[in-house]
């Protein structure tokens, strides 16, 4: 077979070098008779000179052999003629459109009246004329049908349309390449569009391969044809342009389901595919993305909806859990570590969560996360958001949000101990800090490491973290609301008994003779803010076991529980209303005794390990409104309270004494209301204190702390630095 492959080239070469010699000889016979021809006119021009001169025109008979010679001349004009004709029509039955063309070419030279108007005042050139414009016609119409066989090849199509341009039709012959290799690029997409339910996620991408590279080639064929003329190069970019619109109304027509993940998955595909393509063509002078960026955004953003709305209905609803895929991941999960201490049906739908937002992140692609990751990055904290908002149904306690009314057909978990909503907060935390954030950034770094990226468009690295930065702010957010009603709730359990009654009462601090009051060489605080204490030991302790090895979380926690009383105090105009009412007695050892419960909190949150700047500056401000109050009475606060430093060092003292336990002091004798040991106060640990409240050694003063140390964990401040 490659023996006879090579013969066929040879003999082919062969022809070919015949066919232009065969040509050439035709010109050769051309232009003899264009000689013969001449010379007969000029022949004809002389006689009738000659006869002229001798006067013999009209007054005596013409020479028999000159008026022979005069028609034999006009004979084989017209003979000419027709037999070009003739020859021509041969040529065009032949479909020998090359050696048409060259004798249209000479015929024009020879009788340059042919070309234009002309004189055509001659009956016979009018008629030779009009039969000379119809055999043009013939081989146009001629050409033009070779262009649109189905089957017709490259060469034969780039020789037909060279041909047009020789015969001085360019512009159609514009027109028949671009419906030339449009139709092939139909063709194309005929034969494939059967196949695009067997292949839902990739077949964007192979239909962007057929259509970019046909866009290409005619781009490249266009300019080797038509040169770079301005016009024709604009032709080509309104036909890529109106190829590129039927594109992506076939990729909406023969996509997945748009809720499903595959539908995301050929959307992603189809943005990274047409934009990579798109931009290969940038060197052609061709400039698509922009107009493949305005086409693809609505069908994007439809599919991205669609599929966060199913996210949403599949996150929030606990009662349908693959059990198997969950088996699958459980013991690989960090979530896992809270499976023994709350309920299996919380981790599960942590564990859910996290399955949807992977299997969503995995559909997509560098193009996608360049071009819409910061939407997509909207749409994931709202889901987050959503999610928080499901475990804030799931705590104790009215919820004060009217917009989680729509939650509570589907919410099917309580969790009632402290360990169970610690639990809670941890698994919550976990993915905020540790698992969504790893999954987002693994996908975004594709982003930075995609080749195809390596262009004059792409969005600076700064850029991208700020959008990161933003996005991680607004799951913070949502998480604080969580944060914020566990301690709101927990801090309203200790503050109020069962009967409603609060144990903060401002009446503690009227006299020096109530039983709340301690005031003897070794000051204690009060007796709600010992019990204060104990209760954030208690907790403490069950965070240390719940939330072992995630001090970060705990020290939040228990910072923002501190911070919460705090901000109750300040706020609660009831509590203030009493010192103000001037029927009601005041004593210096009260505002004494106020001024020192707030110093003991501040150097609780200090000793605890989660120094607060916002406890220090609501528990300043207390001190100065207690200050005012207690003036504005007539008490001198100058001649009532001992320096600061007395406060910090007496503070420092008492924690050392509560924690050591009561040594003949009367907190023994602590009423049912403030003791915090009672039915009441719901524990899960037998334990007196948490391990990071156990040793004194770690004591430093609050005062003697930079602003550095005291910063505020809102954000994810490390409390230790």
């Amino acid at each position: 077979m490659q023996t006879k492959y090579l013969a066929f080239l040879r003999i082919s070469e062969e022809v070919v070098e015949m066919e232009h010699e065969s040509v050439e000889l035709r010109k050769h016979i051309s232009a003899q008779g264009i000689l013969v021809q001449d010379l007969m006119t000029g022949v004809c021009h002389e006689l009738e000179e000659w006869n002229s001169a001798n006067g013999k025109i009209g007054d005596c008979q013409q020479d028999p052999q000159v008026d022979e010679l005069q028609s034999s001349l006009l004979s084989n004009a017209d003979n000419r003629k027709a037999i070009f004709l003739e020859n021509f029509d041969v040529l065009l039955a032949e479909h020998k459109v090359e050696e048409a063309i060259e004798a249209l070419e000479a015929e024009e030279k020879n009788c340059p009246e042919l070309k234009g108007p002309g004189d055509t005042s001659s009956m016979e050139l009018s008629s030779y004329r009009s039969e000379f414009l119809k055999r043009r016609s013939m081989l146009e119409d001629q050409l033009i049908e070779i262009t649109e066989q189905p089957v017709v090849s490259i060469l034969e199509l780039k020789k037909a349309l060279s041909a047009l341009i020789k015969l001085g039709k360019g512009p159609l012959a514009h027109q028949l390449l671009l419906k030339s290799y449009g139709s092939r690029l139909q063709k194309s997409i005929e034969l494939f569009l059967p196949s695009c339910s067997v292949y839902p996620k990739t077949f964007p991408a192979t239909l962007s391969r057929l259509l970019f590279s046909i866009i290409s080639v005619t781009t490249k064929e266009s300019g080797l044809i038509f040169g770079d003329n301005p016009v024709y190069t604009n032709r080509v970019v309104q036909w890529a342009e109106w190829e590129i619109e039927n594109f992506v109304r076939l990729v909406k027509e023969n996509a997945p389901s748009s809720e499903t993940v595959f539908a995301l998955g050929a959307a992603s595909n189809c943005v990274q595919a047409s934009l990579t393509y798109s931009s290969m063509l940038e060197s052609q002078g061709l400039k698509l993305s922009k107009l493949l960026l305005v086409l693809l955004l609505p069908y994007f953003e439809e599919v991205l909806e669609l599929n966060f709305r199913w996210a949403r209905r599949a996150a929030l609803d606990v009662t349908e859990i693959d059990e198997s895929l969950l088996l699958s991941t459980r013991s690989m999960s960090p979530l896992s570590a809270f499976a023994t201490l709350s309920d299996s049906v919380l981790v599960d739908s942590g564990m859910k969560f996290m399955d949807i937002i992977e299997d969503i992140l995995a559909q997509l692609t560098p193009m996608t996360v360049l071009h819409f990751g910061a939407n997509i990055l909207t749409r994931i904290s709202q889901l987050f958001d959503k999610y928080m908002d499901m475990l804030i149904k799931s705590l104790p306690g009215p919820s004060d949000d009217d917009n989680l009314t729509e939650l509570k057909e589907v919410i099917h978990l309580r969790v009632e101990t402290d360990s169970e909503q610690l639990a809670l907060l941890g698994l919550a935390f976990i993915i905020l800090d540790e698992l969504l954030p790893l999954a987002v950034i693994k996908v975004w770094s594709l982003k930075n490491e995609s080749k195809e990226l390596e262009s004059e468009n792409i969005v600076p690295n700064a850029s991208i973290t700020a959008e990161l930065k933003e996005w991680k702010r607004s799951l913070q957010h949502s998480f604080d609301k969580l944060r914020d009603h566990f301690c709101r709730q927990y801090v309203l359990t200790f503050i109020y008994s069962r009967q409603g009654k609060t144990r903060l009462n401002a009446l503690i601090y009227l006299s020096g003779e109530g039983a709340d009051l301690y005031w003897d060489s070794d000051p204690l605080p009060s007796l709600p803010f010992q019990a204060l204490f104990a209760k954030l030991q208690q907790l403490a302790t069950v965070a240390g076991d719940v939330l072992l090895g995630k001090e970060k979380i705990q020290k939040i926690l228990l910072a923002r529980l501190t911070e919460t009383v705090m901000m109750w105090l300040s706020e609660e105009q009831e509590f203030w209303d009493v010192f103000e009412d001037e029927s009601v007695p005041l004593c210096p050892l009260g505002l004494q005794q106020l001024i020192f419960d707030m110093h003991f909190t501040v150097e609780i949150a200090h000793f605890a390990g989660y120094p607060s700047r916002h406890v220090h500056q609501i528990a300043s401000a207390i001190i100065a409104r207690a200050i005012r109050t207690f003036s504005a009475r007539g008490i001198d606060p100058q001649s009532a309270l001992p320096e600061d430093e007395w406060f910090v060092e007496t503070a420092k003292t008492a924690i050392n004494k509560l924690l050591l336990g009561p040594s003949g002091s009367d907190t023994s004798e602590i009423d049912e209301d403030h003791s915090i040991i009672h039915d009441e106060i719901v524990s899960d640990s037998d334990e007196t204190a948490s391990s990071s409240l156990s040793s004194i050694e770690s004591f430093k003063s609050f005062a003697s702390a930079n602003m550095g140390e005291l910063d505020s964990p809102m954000y994810f401040t490390n409390p230790d630095g």
